[in-house]
């Protein structure tokens, strides 16, 4: 839904009723992972996507079905179906689309679900997207870690997927749990989607150098919430960084230390160093590589490597600990200018969130979208 949000909320405001389609399960090669929107209107037009392309088509026609119906619909799109080419989806994914008409008669707590993702609150909605009982389909719920609004038709219902709805939140985990019909935890028969809306991960830049601003445009460009730091204030400078969403001057690893003790980096945080000066990315490094980060980086070259690593043995960090860091950063494409290399960073971190190997597709075989590791 964050993919459509902007437009979804101008059109409930209206007063218009949409489609909104989401993918909701995946299998095999597909294009685009559970918690993808489109959203189509009354008017024709359609935003968002849930599979870059192959099967838009099929679901614009099924959300306008939807809208005039006011039914939702849960509906498989892959090569297991007579019709795959006719809709479009012949790279051998299959695709669960959950489609379902939103208005301000039927989802009355839209507005502060939307307000939730605005100011990035944490927040999940759980919708019942399979049940013998077509009255129970569609029914939602908006689970925040502190309160919940909604029901799903039972309160042992809604009191095991409140719980699971949470776990999942915590994680930042988007997907389908089964149940039985009244809830039932090793029951079938009843799918719950949870969508989970946390804030964006972070991804915190030091060293205010040329290549920082290449970075921070790629995160930002990547969905991050990028932070630039440097303790010189003649570069950390926000007309420097514009696309940064701060720009912090203050020693990089006191910065890091009081984010970290404050409770603001998770394991979905990526730290670039950037500094490629001892005096600035060994004490970073300190504090980075004994907190639960999803990326650390150094730039530098392999001698600056082999000198900061040996700084950071003397400094007493384990090799266990040292093993986290990726240094020289980066994967190997040649890169030479600063938004060259930008690439090149964020093409590690893709890599090593999704268990990529950094090779070309063309020399590799199995699915292009495997499962994550």
């Amino acid at each position: 839904m964050r993919d459509v949000l902007d437009e979804l909320v101008k059109r409930y405001e209206a007063g218009e009723t949409v489609g909104l389609a989401t993918v909701v399960a995946t299998f095999s090669s597909a294009p685009r992972s559970p918690g993808a929107a489109m959203m189509v209107t009354e008017r024709d037009e359609a935003f968002g996507s849930v599979s870059g392309g192959c099967v838009e088509g099929a679901v614009y026609d099924l959300g306008q079905t939807v809208i005039a119906e006011g039914r939702p619909v849960l509906q498989r799109y892959g090569v297991s179906d007579d019709d795959a080419f006719a809709v479009g989806l012949t790279c051998g994914g299959i695709l669960d689309v959950y489609v379902e008409p939103v208005s301000q008669d039927s989802f009355p707590d839209f507005p502060a679900l939307a307000e939730s993702i605005r100011s990035e609150q944490a927040v999940a909605v759980a919708t019942v997207i399979e049940h013998p009982d077509a009255d129970r389909l569609g029914k939602r719920m908006i689970v925040w870690p502190d309160r919940v609004s909604g029901d799903l038709g039972s309160s042992r219902t809604n009191d095991a997927v409140t719980d699971d709805a949470r776990g999942m939140l915590a994680t930042g985990r988007t997907g389908t749990m089964h149940y039985g019909p009244d809830g039932q935890r090793r029951g079938e028969g009843m799918a719950v989607f949870v969508a989970s809306f946390e804030p964006p991960p972070r991804m915190l830049v030091f060293g205010a150098i040329d290549f920082a601003s290449a970075m921070a445009r790629l995160g930002a460009f990547l969905g991050y919430r990028v932070t630039v730091c440097d303790a010189r204030p003649v570069f950390a400078t926000k007309s420097r960084f514009p696309e940064a969403d701060e720009v912090v001057v203050d020693w990089p690893h006191r910065y890091l230390a009081a984010e970290a003790e404050a409770g603001r980096v998770d394991a979905r945080t990526v730290v670039a160093v950037l500094t490629h000066d001892p005096k600035f990315d060994v004490p970073v490094l300190q504090v980075a590589l004994r907190l639960d980060l999803g990326y650390i980086g150094a730039m530098g070259s392999r001698r600056t490597h082999d000198d900061r690593m040996d700084r950071l043995r003397e400094a007493g960090m384990t090799e266990q600990e040292l093993s986290a860091l990726s240094s020289p950063i980066g994967l190997d494409l040649g890169a030479r200018t600063p938004e060259e290399t930008a690439v090149s960073i964020a093409a590690e971190i893709i890599s090593l969130r999704w268990g990529g190997r950094g090779e070309r597709l063309m020399t590799t075989a199995g699915p292009i979208h495997p499962e994550p590791a």
